[in-house]
């Protein structure tokens, strides 16, 4: 896992079903090491409330280490695939590999930093600021008129979807970008672009597997939602929503280095790769 030697990674092509693949693969992983997995999103979670914390350079710091994140729990898939288990160590050991790719995925994370915070900056523009206002209003607990009257704000609806949009197409090159760093010892432009290419060769895996997510997240949330009113737990629903989200997201995170070593031939153990159908 830590070999300093670039690995030969080959471009491939895979069918869309290979979506569905990754999910349960990943769900596979969860399930042989439950309390590791579930504990590293726990562990990166902490660290990212302690960043908040920070004035000024927080979530500078924050939005820096989320390609780190990514990569930390394919190095933990990695690791479990091979009956060993993940530890916090992962989301450092991409910056202890060789100075070139330390200094690469430095220069990632500030990349993606900065292209976060102006689309932020750029939504912020277009919606004159009635997100942050419905925000408020939210947190606020705002009588429902006033939380309607917000939402109804013409200008939060292509916030929204600017917002949406430029944060779908910023995730295609930064998605395998720190994989294909740390394993492909490729520069920073070539693994943005590297990404793209391998995206864009999968593109029916990679829109089934976005479908497949979104139906979950939707399905799980009228799920709770259904079950805390016929339950009279109203008051409860986000307690229940709350663990699911965080294993679905853990699942999710565990997830992505079937996609990568579906989108770049790259050795992984067979026994949890057998299953094609």
């Amino acid at each position: 896992m830590n070999s300093s030697s670039p690995m030969l990674l080959h471009l491939q092509t895979v069918p869309a079903r290979n979506g569905l693949l990754w999910i349960r693969h990943g769900l596979k992983v969860f399930r042989r090491k439950p309390l590791a997995m579930a504990g590293l999103l726990s562990v990166f979670l902490f660290i990212a409330f302690a960043l908040l914390l920070l004035p000024g350079v927080g979530i500078m710091l924050l939005l820096m280490a989320m390609p780190i994140l990514s990569l930390g729990f394919m190095l933990a898939t990695h690791l479990v695939l091979q009956d060993q288990l993940p530890t916090a160590a992962v989301f450092a050991a991409p910056l202890k590999l060789t100075p070139q790719r330390r200094n690469s995925q430095l220069l990632l994370g500030a990349c993606y930093a900065l292209a976060t915070i102006a689309i932020g900056l750029l939504s912020e523009w277009i919606d004159g600021g009635s997100f942050e206002a419905l925000q408020r209003l939210v947190l606020e607990n705002a009588s429902a008129d006033k939380v309607a009257a917000a939402a109804a704000d013409p200008r939060l609806f292509w916030g929204a979807v600017t917002r949406l949009s430029l944060a779908a197409l910023l995730s295609v090159p930064f998605w395998h970008a720190p994989a294909l760093i740390h394993w492909g010892g490729q520069g920073v432009l070539q693994a943005l672009f590297s990404s793209t290419l391998g995206i864009w060769r999968n593109r029916a895996a990679f829109a089934y597997n976005g479908l497949l997510w979104a139906a979950l997240v939707i399905g799980v949330g009228v799920a709770a939602s259904l079950l805390s009113a016929l339950l009279g737990l109203g008051q409860m629903l986000p307690l229940l929503v709350m663990p699911l989200g965080l294993l679905m997201t853990t699942v999710f995170y565990a997830s992505l280095y079937f996609t990568f070593i579906d989108c770049f031939m790259f050795g992984a153990p067979k026994d949890i790769l057998t299953e094609k159908n």
